[in-house]
């Protein structure tokens, strides 16, 4: 039986990669850096774009965030290679780790390029620099590592939807939503889990793992505030585990919501805390909430965690 410990986090377009620093693609934004200051990105914007609007959330949601989430949403935003209409700046506590753009995003940001892009159904992907594409919607996202893990590239920005900035109505509880029953058969769930998802891709496992051989990637799924990828697998065509991709800045506000539905965890350690029997467990060391069928939960309570 393969330990949770060893899973790759970064199953990006539904293939594993290594984790790959940014060429400072951001740079096109008037000279920007990922990790800068409002304070520091903020001129530097206003110098090249109509419009400049400064969104702070009360309560964080973006999973990069744990104080602080700030949302710098730009109009007409000149670049060497074109005007881009919107683009939305995000700071998690006062850094920048997310940036969006849309309409004529496209031509903007990889049109001029020599390289060549993954290409998956609607999606292009530039992992030298992070650079992700939506070429049906014209979007385009530029991603700090931190940022790539929880699939960022398939979230959109609620603050540059609506001229109101209306806050997104998001499944704010930690429970297990309905929809996702452990044990049950992959006919049942596939359907149901497609549903829920913005987009769903079938992988058939390499084997590594005894327990599972085929894993639903799911994306755009609720939870605990904020639609998520979640990798559900399939051992023997049923459910017994499911890992929820999170962010490190919200660590403290999924372990409340974890204890507000399932009570204090049952077991603590640097990099785990276990909730539910050892069904439901906050990882910490790489960021994930993993669900796990009772039988499942209890083998690695003894076998890995010696309990």
């Amino acid at each position: 039986m393969k330990s949770p410990v060893d899973k790759n986090i970064f199953i990006i377009l539904f293939t594993f990669l290594p984790i790959l620093l940014t060429a400072q693609v951001e740079a096109i934004f008037n000279d920007i850096r990922f990790y800068q200051s409002l304070e520091e990105v903020q001129p530097r914007i206003k110098a090249i774009a109509k419009s400049v609007e400064v969104i702070s959330v009360d309560k964080p949601r973006f999973p990069l965030a744990e104080k602080k989430e700030t949302h710098l949403i730009c109009t007409n935003v000149k670049t060497a290679h074109g005007t881009i209409k919107k683009v939305g700046f995000t700071f998690s506590d006062d850094q920048l780790t997310y940036i969006e753009a849309r309409g004529n995003a496209i031509n903007a940001l990889t049109d001029h390029r020599k390289d060549t892009a993954m290409v998956y159904l609607d999606y292009k992907a530039y992992f030298s620099d992070l650079l992700f594409a939506n070429v049906v919607k014209d979007i385009a996202w530029m991603l700090t590592p931190e940022s790539v893990h929880p699939n960022l590239f398939t979230w959109e920005n609620p603050h540059l939807n609506t001229k109101n900035k209306v806050e997104q109505d998001y499944y704010e509880s930690a429970k297990v939503p309905d929809f996702i029953k452990m044990g049950a058969h992959i006919d049942e769930l596939r359907p149901l889990l497609k549903s829920k998802s913005t987009l769903m891709n079938e992988e058939q496992l390499d084997g590594s793992d005894p327990n599972a051989q085929i894993q639903l990637n799911c994306f755009g799924i609720e939870y605990a505030g904020f639609p998520r990828k979640i990798e559900a697998r399939f051992g023997d065509d049923h459910l017994n585990m499911v890992w929820i991709l999170t962010g490190k800045g919200e660590e403290t506000r999924l372990r409340e919501k974890l204890i507000e539905v399932y009570g204090e965890p049952v077991f603590v350690n640097e990099a785990w805390e276990a909730f539910e029997g050892w069904e439901v467990l906050l990882r910490k060391d790489k960021p994930e909430v993993l669900l796990l069928t009772k039988e499942l939960g209890q083998y690695y309570k003894k076998e890995y965690f010696k309990q």
